[in-house]
């Protein structure tokens, strides 16, 4: 089942893809059907009616406001050695607010303050049910769906301070959407997709999911023993090698570019990167 939260006239909708239509919810986004206490899968799968044509769809971030959204930094081999950084141990984790969120065909904002605003094509996964403490044997049974980001990054700001949140968090630069693909389309096991991202045509990264560090039931648990995991929780599962900051010389995103990140299976993102405007 796919699933994404669409603009409408009234507002967002939760929506199902049905053929050449979405089927409209009565949830103002996906995250809101994570959170209705019913049974959201069935939910998804058998409310609605009202349809609008897929090919009018305007998608919002696919979970507009989760109450979390974590992210892993250095959780691929080829961004570890282009990043010159040593194999962590544990995952590395940071956050970022929900203002840097944008539907998969938004503008990407690059900010005023800098020009070293870079690419990082993800896979991200969003939980379904409350999880602390799970056994990683048990992990992927918390999980709701799979979906496709690109943490855009501001590399000066990231490199401010030891921690990340500053470069990771900008408003309006994280694509995510269109859809979240629910996690029984496969087979209860972590999926191996093709990443790529592309910049106005150009494939800059291209890996497997498969290929990650630490994989997505790894991730759910560790998590979830620092602090519970709720429905609707975004987590962004890292970035393969081919960043514009690992090149030489170094390769940043510029006004009227297009971003474009896609992941077998789960659909793309396309992204015009506008300069802010300050008003």
């Amino acid at each position: 089942m796919r699933l994404a939260t669409l603009r409408t006239g009234d507002g967002t909708r939760a929506a199902r893809r049905d053929g050449d239509s979405y089927v409209l919810l009565p949830h103002a986004d996906v995250g809101e059907l994570l959170n209705s206490g019913e049974d959201w899968a069935r939910a998804g799968a058998t409310a609605g009616s009202e349809r609008v044509d897929a090919a009018e769809a305007v998608f919002a971030p696919v979970v507009p406001h989760p109450n979390k959204i974590i992210c892993l930094g250095l959780n691929y081999a080829t961004h570890i050695k282009e990043m010159g950084r040593d194999t962590p141990r544990y995952p590395t984790l940071f956050a970022k607010y929900d203002g840097s969120l944008i539907g998969a065909g938004d503008t990407v904002t690059l900010p005023t303050v800098s020009d070293t605003v870079d690419w990082e094509a993800e896979l991200a996964f969003v939980i379904g049910r409350t999880a602390r403490h799970v056994p990683k044997a048990e992990a992927l049974d918390f999980v709701a769906g799979y979906t496709v980001a690109n943490d855009v990054t501001v590399r000066e700001y990231q490199r401010r301070t030891r921690e990340f949140l500053a470069g990771k968090t900008f408003e309006a630069t994280t694509p995510l959407g269109p859809a979240l693909v629910t996690a029984d389309e496969f087979g209860g096991k972590e999926p191996d997709l093709e990443i790529r991202c592309e910049v106005d045509g150009e494939v800059m990264q291209i890996s497997r999911t498969s290929d990650l560090l630490f994989g997505i039931a790894d991730i759910v648990a560790y998590i979830s023993d620092i602090i519970t995991l709720l429905p609707g929780d975004v987590i962004l599962s890292g970035t393969p090698g081919g960043v514009g900051d690992g090149r030489d010389p170094k390769v940043y995103l510029k006004e009227g570019q297009i971003l474009r990140t896609v992941i077998e299976g789960l659909g793309e993102t396309r992204n015009v990167c506008v300069r802010e405007t300050r008003g």
